[in-house]
């Protein structure tokens, strides 16, 4: 069944669109990302432009990391107070995002942008990721205790000014990382569609040690309000959201996230964050060998914005 998408300019079959975003959904729910990472790509290989695919994506992530942190509110695993300034600051940086968006659309290299900039997030953090849930993973099945601090043991994060306690979480930190990371996931995630998930989740379990039991939720409520905005502003001064492609992808979402957030409380911290290793190293890897290979068209024949 084709549909014509008004934005994006094309007709594409609708049952493709909404499978993927039911499998996005899903991994949203399951691994407390927004998921953008795999859907913006998805949506870029199978045609739609970059700018119409970073936009849609993220009135998208809306829709599934909402169904995700319902999931994680009627089990309270949200830490509310953590979630608020992580969704102030995020919402400064989706603001920035979204005017660097526009200048690189003007200038005609968003394109390239985007695809450096996967390569280069996805392929580190998913690396550090996969090489730490490993050894996580050997410790286990030989009989050895984790080497990561539990909740409330310091480090050099814990020595910063301007301390709140979180009782939620037990921990009693600066609230200066909080807003640094908050603003780096608002601004990465209004640039290339991305709920960002796959940086805030580690980040909150390595560097800020927040229980895992309680950051899938917490990323979950950021990345909603965070890329509310960032739909937002992106639909008023980029005119780039395809409210069909969004729609389409949102009922996927939602469904997929229901499934995913149960079955992601059913397998281990050091499994989650194996199989969110592999997924992130698999799609910068995609995005490395469309930097290196030949195209098959090497012109295009697009107009230039502004012009």
């Amino acid at each position: 069944m084709q549909v014509y998408l008004p934005i994006a300019e094309l007709p594409i079959n609708v049952f493709v669109i909404f499978g993927m975003g039911a499998a996005v959904g899903f991994l949203s729910g399951m691994f407390g990302i927004g998921g953008g990472f795999l859907l913006t790509p998805l949506l870029i290989f199978s045609g739609i432009p970059s700018a119409v695919a970073v936009a849609s994506v993220t009135a998208q992530i809306v829709a599934s990391s909402a169904s995700g942190a319902l999931s994680y509110w009627r089990r309270k695993q949200i830490d509310i107070k953590l979630a608020a300034i992580l969704m102030i600051s995020g919402s400064i940086g989706s603001v920035l995002g979204v005017w660097l968006f526009s200048v690189l659309q003007d200038i005609g290299q968003l394109d390239l942008v985007i695809s450096i900039a996967y390569v280069s997030f996805l392929g580190s953090i998913g690396s550090l990721m996969l090489v730490e849930s490993l050894r996580a993973f050997f410790r286990a099945r030989d009989g050895q205790p984790a080497t990561f601090r539990k909740p409330g043991q310091h480090n050099w994060i814990h020595k910063l000014p301007l301390k709140v306690r979180f009782r939620r979480s037990k921990l009693y930190l600066s609230a200066i990382p909080i807003v640094a990371l908050g603003m780096a996931i608002g601004f990465l995630g209004s640039v290339l569609g991305i709920g960002g998930g796959f940086i805030m989740v580690p980040a909150l379990i390595y560097l800020l040690r927040v229980p895992t039991t309680i950051v899938v939720g917490t990323s979950l409520v950021q990345i909603l309000f965070t890329m509310a905005v960032a739909a937002l502003l992106h639909a008023i001064s980029n005119q780039s959201v395809d409210i069909v492609l969004a729609l389409v992808l949102m009922v996927g979402g939602v469904i997929g996230a229901q499934f995913g957030a149960r079955l992601g409380q059913r397998l281990r911290g050091e499994q989650l964050r194996a199989l969110l290793a592999v997924l992130v190293l698999a799609v910068g890897m995609r995005f490395a060998v469309d930097l290196v290979i030949r195209p098959e068209e090497l012109f295009s024949l697009a107009p230039i914005a502004g012009l």
